[in-house]
């Protein structure tokens, strides 16, 4: 017997993983139609699910990184679906590495990482699907709704039938946004996160660390404080810079996001491009301004 915890609402059941879905983990939906099962994701949870998971016809993709993808390898003959923006890091190694924007020092790595930590196995046969995509899966529709930032083509899947809100890396989380990669862009992200409120939903579910919301009131109250974070960071970097003028790689090694006795591969890849990002808006707002040798002193 399945002793995964899950919850259910109408159609779709909800497998969390653990601590709620913490990152590397993350939380399983499955929409039940009359005609087909579809997954929203494949995060590590999935591997723990049997035949829940495998009798899946199609997996819909809210975005590729390697732990949304860690139960494809199951899945050999069901459709995988990803945003047109996406699905090249989903059909190949190649493709995913260029979507990561990894360095050639950090490329190897992280790609042993996957296959040994997240059962990496590209999907070539993807499927591209655009905005407002939507799938009938009889007596049940899910749509794909466009919500970049933290990829080019992360979107929030919604069980419209009962009202099913998957936001995916819109986590909610105490962390804050994430928009590291080489496809993320903070200035979209920005967007979606107005736009989230938008969505007809009656139930929210994060792809990490929250799980499932029920109440709209609470929800929107995550939704402000998850996106106060990007404020609180261009905050903590004029602060940085307020200390002594530094380069992009000098306040990369300082790090903006995560703990300097934090390791991972990715790490400071993803602290570059999230700190020029800021750096950029700063710049535009004219609180910021860099001299000939990269240095960036605030005005």
């Amino acid at each position: 017997m399945n002793e995964t915890p899950h919850a259910d609402f109408g159609r779709v059941r909800v497998y969390f993983g653990e601590k709620n879905g913490k990152y590397p983990d993350g939380n399983q939906l499955l929409v039940r139609g009359s005609d087909a099962l579809a997954a929203f994701d494949t995060p590590l949870v999935s591997n723990r699910i049997g035949e829940a998971l495998e009798s899946a016809d199609l997996v819909v993709l809210g975005h590729v990184h390697e732990d949304h993808i860690a139960g494809l390898h199951r899945l050999p003959k069901a459709k995988v679906y990803a945003h047109e923006r996406d699905v090249e890091a989903a059909r190949s190694w190649e493709g995913l590495a260029a979507h990561y924007g990894l360095s050639a020092s950090a490329k190897d790595a992280m790609h042993e990482k996957i296959r040994r930590e997240f059962h990496y196995a590209a999907r070539p046969d993807a499927i591209a699907y655009r905005d407002g995509e939507a799938w009938d899966l009889g007596r049940a529709r899910v749509r794909a709704v466009h919500m970049p930032g933290h990829t080019a083509g992360h979107c929030v899947l919604v069980a419209e039938t009962d009202g099913v809100a998957f936001i995916g890396d819109i986590d909610l989380s105490g962390f804050g946004p994430y928009y590291g990669d080489a496809s993320s862009d903070l200035g979209a992200f920005r967007r979606s996160l107005g736009r989230l409120p938008e969505i007809d939903a009656k139930v929210w579910v994060t792809s990490h660390h929250r799980g499932a919301y029920t109440d709209r009131s609470a929800f929107l109250d995550a939704l402000r404080a998850y996106a106060a974070k990007i404020d609180e960071r261009s905050e903590r970097l004029v602060a940085m810079l307020r200390e002594r003028p530094r380069t992009l790689e000098a306040l990369a090694q300082a790090r903006l996001l995560y703990p300097e006795d934090y390791e991972e591969v990715w790490i400071l890849d993803a602290e570059r491009r999230t700190i020029a990002q800021h750096l950029d808006e700063l710049a535009a707002q004219g609180r910021v301004v860099a001299d000939d040798e990269g240095r960036y002193f605030v005005r």
